[in-house]
């Protein structure tokens, strides 16, 4: 599934995060989180400040930004280690934004993308790629063939300009909330942890 041979060294934990519409009690989000912590991993779930406040807009992107580095310093400091020693990641909205902190200088360990929206739904012309050039860490796409926020072909164009190793896991028929495939998603994660990093 993946291109490229384990990273020496270990990862320590993983940071989640949710998409616009949802918590860090998404089930998705759960799945990995019960698969991951069951292999030694030290996992944080977060919620964005917008959620925490009862909001429904989500919040500017430098405030989104910037919950995502303080959520991994956090992280790190409590493994006495350094971000390079976390996989970030989620699902949507909060997926995109932990791929952009990465592209902007944090640094990780690699990205998990759970339906990554590559533009929103019918608006091919609008496509959120311009810092994926910019990512240099190994990445994981786990996306369904028929989510409105990109097609497969899309999303393996745009992921193209990636310079660390792409690896693409595809759910059949599954839409942008994989409702059902929380297990699945969990299995391909870890999938590739493993292939990955060497998890023990």
């Amino acid at each position: 599934m993946s291109r490229g041979r384990p990273d020496a060294a270990p990862v320590l934990g993983m940071l989640l995060t949710p998409g616009a519409g949802a918590s860090s009690g998404h089930p998705t989000l759960l799945a990995v989180d019960r698969a991951a912590s069951a292999r030694g991993l030290a996992v944080e779930r977060i919620d964005f400040p917008y959620r925490l406040a009862g909001r429904r807009a989500p919040d500017s992107p430098a405030v989104l930004a910037r919950t995502v580095r303080d959520a991994a310093a956090v992280l790190a400091a409590r493994l006495e280690a350094d971000t390079g020693r976390l996989v970030l990641g989620g699902r949507s909205m909060g997926g995109r934004v932990c791929s952009e902190v990465v592209a902007g200088g944090l640094a990780a360990a690699g990205l998990v993308l759970i339906s990554y929206p590559l533009h929103p739904p019918g608006r091919p012309d609008r496509p959120r790629v311009e810092h994926l050039g910019s990512v240099r860490v190994p990445c994981l796409f786990v996306s369904g063939t028929r989510d409105a926020f990109g097609t497969p072909e899309e999303l393996r164009a745009a992921t193209a300009r990636i310079a660390g190793p792409v690896s693409h896991a595809w759910i059949e028929r599954g839409d942008h909330g994989l409702a059902g495939h929380d297990g699945q998603v969990a299995r391909l994660v870890m999938a590739w942890l493993e292939e990955r990093f060497g998890l023990a």
